[in-house]
């Protein structure tokens, strides 16, 4: 991918969740909600405060976050649909080697 996002914006690809349910009942696309969770591509170098100096961000490419459900710009990138969005619309970071589930 060649873009680099400016200041405090986060480049994001939805990570898709299983369209089963635990159960075993397929769910199909048409009634199945955006995904709220993601990984992070690219991040920028940071806001500046009002000294002028950059702040950096918290999270950095590779990780995974949860953000709001209609946070963000969607934008295609070589043939991707990616999410373009301020550090500040992330909820936080999902830590540990599981992504969290959604129950059904």
């Amino acid at each position: 991918m060649k873009f680099r996002p400016l200041h405090d914006r986060v480049v994001v690809r939805r990570i898709t969740p299983t369209d089963k349910t635990v159960g075993g009942i397929i769910i199909p696309d048409t009634v199945q909600e955006k995904p709220q969770e993601g990984e992070v591509l690219a991040a920028g170098p940071g806001a500046r405060n009002e000294q002028g100096q950059i702040v950096a961000l918290d999270v950095k490419a590779g990780d995974r976050v949860l953000f709001g459900k209609w946070s963000g710009t969607e934008v295609k990138i070589d043939g991707e649909d990616l999410l373009i969005m301020k550090e500040s619309d992330l909820l936080g970071v999902v830590e540990g080697p599981h992504a969290v589930k959604k129950a059904a």
